[in-house]
């Protein structure tokens, strides 16, 4: 299945979207990693395919779209594993672990929906607890040019989109949770998001970095960055 999907992405996509990778994806590790960005629009998912040779992608999605018949569909091809909303689904979660373990390929928005502006929401936490419990690094992207409103709106005008993925350079490996608990937890837990968040926002457009635009540590990364 996953080689259907990654024959759309690389020979399909190409035909209606002009893709412009930056970064060495080939440096990318084989598996065993979480792959972690911002949320645009519906065609986040297939873009990741266009840089990912893993045939063990984990896509979790929350359990409120079950109730339309085309995301059920979709969700099987990409075998998404579906996560109870409003809680915490441990059984899904024991899923993800596991499988990072055995060298599969996590995707994840860590902003948990679309973002409707384009730019980067507050992130939860979700994604550190996961990658700190299997041990797994994480790798930031940056998306730009795949928001809904975009692709729709240059489609209708057969005008190609105008997709940019942005691979960091330096996986981040979150801190050891077990070795805290309560307050200092969750703090540690947020701060270690925000550090991820703040890679992809340093990765993007000036108007795409919302809730990151101002964190001191964005603008350090900045100057770091090559865009």
């Amino acid at each position: 299945m996953s080689a259907s999907i990654r024959f759309i992405a690389r020979k399909i996509l190409p035909l209606f979207a002009d893709i412009e990778v930056r970064g060495d994806v080939s440096k990318l590790p084989k598996g065993g990693y979480m792959l972690a960005s911002n949320h645009l629009g519906r065609l986040d998912s297939l873009v990741v395919y266009y840089v990912i040779d893993n045939d063990d992608l984990i896509h979790p999605l929350t359990d409120k779209y079950k109730k339309y018949f085309l995301a059920r569909i979709i969700a099987s091809w990409l075998r998404v594993t579906w996560l109870t909303r409003g809680q915490a689904d441990m059984k899904a979660m024991r899923e993800f672990i596991t499988r990072l373990k055995n060298g599969g390929v996590m995707v994840i928005a860590p902003e948990g929906t679309r973002s409707k502006t384009a730019s980067l929401l507050k992130a939860e936490p979700g994604a550190i607890y996961i990658a700190s419990s299997a041990k797994a690094g994480i790798i930031p992207v940056a998306l730009t040019g795949t928001e809904d409103a975009v692709v729709v709106s240059r489609l209708k005008k057969f005008k190609k989109l105008k997709i940019t993925i942005t691979a960091g350079e330096e996986i981040y490996f979150p801190a050891d949770i077990r070795a805290v608990k309560g307050a200092e937890r969750d703090a540690l837990l947020q701060n270690s998001i925000d550090e991820v968040m703040c890679r992809i926002a340093a990765m993007l457009p000036e108007s795409y970095r919302g809730y990151y635009r101002d964190f001191p540590r964005v603008q350090d990364l900045v100057k770091t960055v090559k865009h």
